[in-house]
């Protein structure tokens, strides 16, 4: 109520405080900010040189890097939604339930040094195998 005393002194619309005054309304918003911080993050990720930000001024054909990164951000979150209810799946097989706080925009094991080859292997229409989280890596 407070949020709306100071409103009316000093002329906020009404529309404006239903962020202030609904709880609900603001977690909700939350949420949705941070699946964007998500996306940017992971796109920083990907657009790594200096720090994923960019420095020049517009040129032709700019639009067309950015969006190629939108396209490869999107292929990104497929694979890792795919993948994520893939080890759902897998997880709530084994009596495991909770998947609350999970997201398609976690980038730690994607490699974006180096050299890549992209000829698909024959996986017979299936998925490939999921790590054992118990086995060591070398």
């Amino acid at each position: 109520m407070a949020a709306s005393v100071a409103a009316a002194h000093h002329h906020v619309p009404r529309r404006w405080l239903r962020f202030a005054d609904d709880p609900g309304y603001r977690r909700h918003l939350k949420g949705m900010r941070n699946l964007q911080e998500g996306r940017h993050g992971l796109g920083r990720h990907v657009f790594h040189g200096r720090r994923g930000e960019l420095y020049q001024a517009y040129h032709a054909g700019m639009e067309d890097q950015l969006g190629a990164l939108g396209l490869v951000l999107n292929c990104f979150t497929l694979w890792n939604t795919l993948y994520l209810n893939h080890a759902l799946d897998a997880l709530r097989g084994q009596g495991y339930a909770d998947a609350a706080r999970l997201s398609a925009y976690q980038h730690k094991h994607i490699n974006v040094h180096g050299h890549y080859e992209f000829a698909l292997p024959d996986l017979g229409c299936q998925r490939r195998p999921l790590r054992d989280p118990d086995r060591v890596e070398e």
